[in-house]
């Protein structure tokens, strides 16, 4: 059966899924109404019927992507294995067909360049990796951290030799954001390549993936863009352990349910993707969007709109569930996540005005939908919620008659208890099912259960992952109704650098981002229990989460405990059971590329003022245009100021312009070394 289900599915994969999601959101939508009606529906009735099904239209879709990604990897666990990585095609004329590119912005420079550094050991040690070059494309801000990574750049492309694939620039105005580093890369760099595998500051990528994601490239010469997912890794507190837990454990089988109805018209997440350069440059050219921010102005979230628009243009878009060796590194507290979401949240609700535009495929509209509802969702529990509870407080206004007309016995009024039962217990399915399923596909693969910690350890760290869910759900749902509200009151989202190493939330903190979540638990838990005890045990799950919002914030970021789990063997993932070759280069990596002894974290623009060499390095980066009248006049003002004020007188900004243009920095290079003022020199240590 589950065999000709699928041969079905080669020709209806999409019209069957759609067709499982509506008829199970129509049958919960059922049992929903049968419990609401009574004597015709209010409007309140109405908007929690319309809220409901919007909602649970949310959840089957997760539910039967999960649920056809679970029969999908079942299947393949019995196909005997075939080996995916071939050599390369040698028969092109261009000596380097593939740029890995890196585009980043005021990330640190030791953690970058030690993940370019394993991903690219990693491919040396395949033989192929003189059909790549790498790219680190800056668009950092900060002059500390520029001239890090130009430090950084030149010593790994001295150790690498001869002919040396390794390329860096800062660009001059990072407009655009991340698309336009991109943009401006296929623009000036791009006619040299064939394809361009995208990273983020925190990839890592095993070398087989790499040459494994070019030759499908190869084979297919109308495929435009691989996805491979990347699986979280690396941190240690107890939050992101329990995250990394879930996405090793989940992710894939959500990502295999997503390859089969997705199929070629996929998704692109950003990062840990090969794209095929020509037609990326060709279709992928952003537009404004009319109007201003939030909604208008440059498209933020551009991959989901990219990948769009080669679909649109008839090249294949597809997601390599079945593809390993790709990872990423993820916020290591709840806070941490939550701010990441804000910066997310603008670019997804922007998808809202490409929903109708002309000439995308209804697999891209459905894309884009699904971006608006990631945030969406949170508001729109809110105000179930909120109308859930007043109905029930209505409810209780009413006073039941028992005795009426002619009737000699009491006519008791109808109870709805079962089927409201039934509604909560058929959405607590649908949420949680695919966590059991989960461990059904451990239970078929021992191997890959020991990877897991064994059977009982991995059930145990999904239970706990469950309890622990249930409490951050309803924080995260005000986070994210908070974000939607601000961006709908036309607030603006900056690009502020993502937290990515480990740290720990103090007391303060938590007070500071929790406070309000726990104050609302404590006036809305007080007034449901006073006029509505009857929902106010309903709602407790919801309440909890809330109120317990600080404590549990400080405790799930505390790295002591994601340790003491991992000893344990609790929220243990096969990354960690058995540490991937790229994965252990990185360690190597990370100690090889530190920064040298004594070197202050303050000081790195002043060395490329000061220091010759650094100076030598850092001018030769420059573009060759000299400033404009007003901007020497405005440089030469800088220089006055520094002499004046000292180190500590100038901004980051007022830093980044001194040393930005050849000029200036020779100027000022001259004026140092010629005998400067005692607030010129370096600070002492």
């Amino acid at each position: 059966m589950s065999r000709h289900f699928f041969g079905l599915g080669r020709y209806f994969h999409r019209p069957i899924f759609f067709l499982l999601t509506m008829l199970t959101t129509l049958g919960a939508m059922s049992l929903l109404s049968a419990a609401i009606q009574d004597g015709g529906i209010t409007p309140l009735e109405l908007a929690l019927l319309i809220l409901y099904a919007i909602l649970m239209l949310w959840i089957t879709a997760s539910f039967w992507t999960a649920a056809l990604g679970f029969v999908r990897i079942l299947r393949r666990q019995r196909q005997p294995a075939v080996s995916k990585t071939a050599p390369l095609l040698n028969d092109l004329n261009e000596p380097f067909r593939t740029a890995i590119v890196m585009p980043v912005y005021n990330e640190d420079p030791e953690r970058v360049f030690a993940g370019l550094r394993a991903t690219y050991q990693s491919l040396v040690e395949t033989g192929q990796a003189d059909s790549f070059e790498v790219f680190v494309l800056s668009d950092t801000r900060d002059p500390d951290v520029w001239v890090q990574e130009e430090m950084q750049w030149r010593r790994w492309a001295r150790e690498v030799g001869e002919p040396a694939r390794i390329f860096y620039r800062n660009r001059v105005e990072n407009t655009a954001r991340k698309s336009g580093n991109l943009a401006e890369f296929c623009r000036n760099w791009g006619g040299r390549y064939r394809y361009m595998i995208v990273l983020d500051a925190d990839s890592i990528m095993a070398g087989e993936t790499l040459v494994e994601m070019v030759r499908r490239m190869e084979a297919d010469p109308r495929l435009a863009l691989v996805q491979v997912p990347p699986v979280p890794v690396n941190r240690s507190s107890l939050f992101a352990r329990m995250l990394q837990f879930a996405g090793s454990l989940y992710g894939s089988m959500f990502a295999a349910g997503l390859s089969y109805w997705q199929q070629n018209t996929a998704n692109f997440w950003g990062h840990n993707a090969i794209i095929r350069v020509r037609p990326f440059t060709e279709h992928c050219g952003l537009p404004q969007l009319p109007g201003n921010e939030p909604f208008g102005g440059e498209i933020l979230s551009h991959d989901f709109v990219e990948a769009a628009l080669l679909a649109r243009a008839g090249w294949k878009v597809q997601l390599a569930d079945d593809l390993g060796g790709s990872y990423e590194e993820i916020p290591p507290t709840l806070i941490d996540y939550a701010k990441r979401d804000r910066r997310w949240c603008q670019g997804n609700l922007q998808h809202s005005r490409l929903v109708l535009a002309r000439g995308f495929k209804g697999a891209s509209r459905i894309h884009f939908i699904m971006g608006v509802m990631s945030y969406l969702a949170s508001p729109l529990w809110l105000l179930f919620l909120i109308a859930t509870g007043i109905e029930a407080y209505f409810h209780s206004l009413t006073v039941p008659v028992y005795f009426f007309g002619d009737n000699v016995l009491p006519v008791w009024p109808q109870s709805y208890a079962v089927e409201m039962a039934t509604v909560l217990w058929v959405t607590l399915t649908l949420l949680f099912l695919p966590k059991v399923l989960s461990l059904v596909l451990l239970a078929f693969d021992p191997a890959l259960a020991r990877r897991f910690g064994g059977l009982p350890k991995a059930a145990l760290s999904v239970l706990i992952e469950s309890f622990f869910s249930v409490l951050l759900a309803p924080v995260l749902m005000l986070f994210q109704s908070k974000f939607v509200a601000a961006i709908l009151l036309r607030t603006t989202v900056g690009w502020p650098t993502q937290e990515r190493g480990d740290h720990q939330t103090g007391f303060a903190e938590a007070v500071g981002a929790h406070s309000v979540h726990t104050l609302v638990a404590v006036v809305t838990g007080t007034a449901t229990y006073l006029y509505v005890p009857d929902f106010f045990w309903w709602f407790t799950p919801v309440l909890a989460g809330l109120a317990l919002s600080i404590p549990v914030s400080m405790l799930t970021s505390r790295i002591a405990l994601g340790q003491w789990a991992r000893r344990l063997g609790l929220f243990l993932t096969p990354e960690e059971s058995a540490e991937p070759r790229v994965l252990a280069l990185l360690e190597q990596q990370l100690q090889q590329t530190a920064a040298p002894a004594g070197a202050a974290s303050g000081d790195f623009w002043l060395r490329a003022v000061v220091n010759p060499c650094t100076y030598a390095l850092h001018a030769a980066q420059l573009p060759d245009e000299a400033p404009s009248r007003r901007r020497r006049h405005a440089l030469e003002g800088l220089i006055f100021k520094l002499q004046d004020a000292g180190l500590n007188g100038l901004s980051t900004r007022e830093k980044r312009a001194l040393i930005s243009h050849r000029d200036g920095l020779a100027e000022l290079h001259t004026l140092l070394w010629a005998g400067a003022k005692p607030p010129l020199q370096p600070p002492a240590r």
